[in-house]
């Protein structure tokens, strides 16, 4: 019976041991999301071209491992909700990505710190992930609440004649969508345009309005459709 239990705890031990030592899997990204539709809508029409790309080359090129969890929950909670994802999952991510907006959340910095200090990444956006799409056409530093810059985007799609010629937000396109006209790239500039002033020891995200970091994870993800 000693014998038994001496067993079961070295293989627990061995069990244990083995998940400390695990080495982050190259080309993985964990992106978990705020939002239940158009955050990852974006991010998966991101995954499906570099799928498309790698294609048969994947004896070659190691195709990116990229989990989208879409969970609609506040900032704070976000946080945790990614712990545990981590917790579970089935191999160590390279890249751990965490994308929420600011909204009306009170707790927005305290979440940003706290995802950092456990070493994720976060791509935040103030006010909302709609000012991160809204660059994908023109620049601005104007300091809007997000229900203007869903106007904004109203105005563009019809213009532009995207979607059904209004925006919304459950378009599973919505990368493709804004991309069109070479937008992604144009978002990226105008993102690093306006993030270029802001300081990281003094600026607090939540007073840097309007403001966004999702290029820095597009930046990530775009190299391996320009390879």
């Amino acid at each position: 019976m000693g014998s038994d239990n001496l067993f079961k705890k070295r293989r627990q031990e061995r069990k244990r041991r083995k998940h400390e030592f695990m080495t982050p899997k190259a080309n993985s990204f964990l992106i978990v999301t705020e939002g239940k539709r158009t955050e990852p809508f974006y991010f998966k029409g991101m995954e499906k071209l570099i799928k498309e790309k790698i294609g048969g080359a994947i004896d070659v090129v190691e195709a990116p491992t990229i989990d989208i969890h879409g969970k609609g929950s506040s900032t704070g909670k976000l946080i945790e909700l990614t712990e545990e994802l981590v917790k579970k999952a089935k191999i160590m991510y390279q890249h751990i990505w965490v994308v929420f907006d600011k909204d009306d959340f009170e707790d927005f910095d305290e979440a940003i710190k706290l995802g950092e200090n456990k070493g994720y990444e976060i791509a935040w956006s103030n006010q909302s992930f709609e000012y991160w799409l809204y660059l994908h056409f023109y620049y601005s530093d104007s300091a809007l609440h997000r229900d203007k810059w869903n106007e904004k985007l109203d105005e563009i799609f019809k213009e532009y004649h995207l979607g059904e010629g209004y925006y919304k937000k459950n378009y599973e396109d919505i990368y493709n969508l804004v991309d069109t006209y070479n937008g992604v790239n144009m978002a990226i500039k105008n993102a690093k345009r306006r993030m270029a002033h802001f300081n990281e020891s003094k600026d607090l995200p939540s007073k840097y309005d309007p403001g966004t970091k999702v290029h820095e994870l597009v930046v990530q993800l775009k190299k391996y459709l320009d390879e």
